[in-house]
């Protein structure tokens, strides 16, 4: 489950956007109708403290059977996923289970000694010198052997060193929620975060997914590669390659849900959350700092936090800022199923002007 890295940094059209001469009184739904192509499906929610501003989808879902995408379809939200894992494990140390700052054997038993020094902490900003992927996203592989091939690993970088991305990290990191906690990740996250933020379809397999609302992915010929959850899996879920770093689905809805659930107690603690967006190391060639399972910008207005996810065919980002007041935060995510068209258009290069588009009319609008 790859990340997009966007073309134009992040800080530039944040400055960009705080300079313009007046500030635009355009709707969300307005910018996005003279943004967006004409083809593409996805859908767009954006809200401001309680209130959902706009959530819309736009194009198909499933263009063989004419289903349109709305804010209820749901999709691949691919490494966005990250963050979800990240609070798993925040959540843990809330209840004393484990501490951050643990060495992954306090949880994994021996491991080799080029291994000794990755903490939890490296694992969840990307700086424990893992490799980035051990083999395909729908590879079969259990739990037990994607930690063989991991700890067996040549290592990257000593731990702490550098900042490397790894979706074999948080592939980790949901295997220590299920050592700790004793119940499988998909079934932890379901109890104690998704319940709590009242989000009813977001999961693997325990949400009752109605094979309609989850949308179609398209590559960029327009050839259907079908719905993530009709490719290989497990029993309950994605095989461990993709678990814990990507291939959760959601809704918008439930996305907005989630990000109301931070701008207060209601899944993590007043002192998780600040170590949730607390900036932890530089991203490379970039004006981002990680966080844990966010990256963090710093703007006019205050952070913010955002991470993005693709495949050959999908992608998405979620943004949120992070200092404002619960009745002043603003959040956006936006997903397509067909992010990319040979010839016709590519949404990784406007990501970044969407995204920053969107939070800047959200902004303007009344409270």
């Amino acid at each position: 489950m790859r990340r997009i890295r966007i073309g134009v940094p992040l800080v530039v059209v944040l400055a960009m956007a705080a300079c313009s001469p007046e500030p635009s009184r355009e709707p969300v739904a307005e910018f996005l109708s003279q943004t967006l192509p004409d083809g593409p499906g996805g859908t767009v929610v954006a809200g401001r403290g309680e209130r959902i501003v706009h959530c819309e989808g736009f194009g198909m879902a499933d263009r063989e059977e004419r289903i349109a995408a709305t804010c209820d379809t749901a999709y691949d939200v691919m490494s966005i996923s990250k963050q979800f894992t990240a609070a798993a494990i925040l959540k843990l140390e809330m209840t004393g289970e484990l501490r951050v700052t643990d060495p992954i054997s306090t949880h994994l038993g021996p491991v080799p000694g080029d291994k000794r020094g990755i903490t939890l902490h490296h694992l969840l900003t990307h700086t424990a010198g893992l490799v980035e992927a051990l083999g395909d996203d729908y590879a079969v592989l259990s739990r037990d052997a994607m930690l063989a091939e991991a700890l067996a690993s040549t290592p990257l970088s000593a731990p702490g060193a550098e900042f490397r991305y790894s979706n074999v990290g948080y592939s980790v990191l949901a295997a220590i929620v299920e050592k700790v906690s004793g119940l499988g990740y998909e079934q932890f996250m379901a109890r104690y975060l998704f319940a709590p933020a009242g989000m009813t379809s977001t999961g693997y397999v325990l949400p009752r997914w109605e094979r309609d609302q989850v949308a179609v992915e398209y590559d960029a010929g327009g050839a259907s590669r079908g719905r993530p959850d009709e490719r290989p899996w497990a029993a309950d879920g994605p095989y461990w390659n993709l678990r814990g770093n990507g291939g959760l689905l959601s809704t918008a809805r439930d996305m907005f849900r989630w990000h109301r659930a931070l701008t207060g107690d209601t899944v993590l603690s007043a002192s998780a959350r600040a170590k949730l967006f607390a900036p932890s190391v530089p991203v490379p060639d970039s004006a981002e700092s990680y966080a844990y399972g966010w990256g963090i910008v710093d703007a006019e207005d205050g952070r913010i936090a955002f991470h993005d996810g693709g495949n050959d065919w999908a992608l998405a980002t979620y943004a949120r800022s992070v200092d404002d007041s619960p009745d002043d935060a603003v959040m956006t995510f936006w997903v397509s199923n067909h992010a990319y068209r040979e010839p016709g258009w590519n949404l990784e290069d406007m990501a970044t002007g969407l995204t920053l588009g969107i939070l800047e009319r959200v902004r303007s609008q009344p409270s």
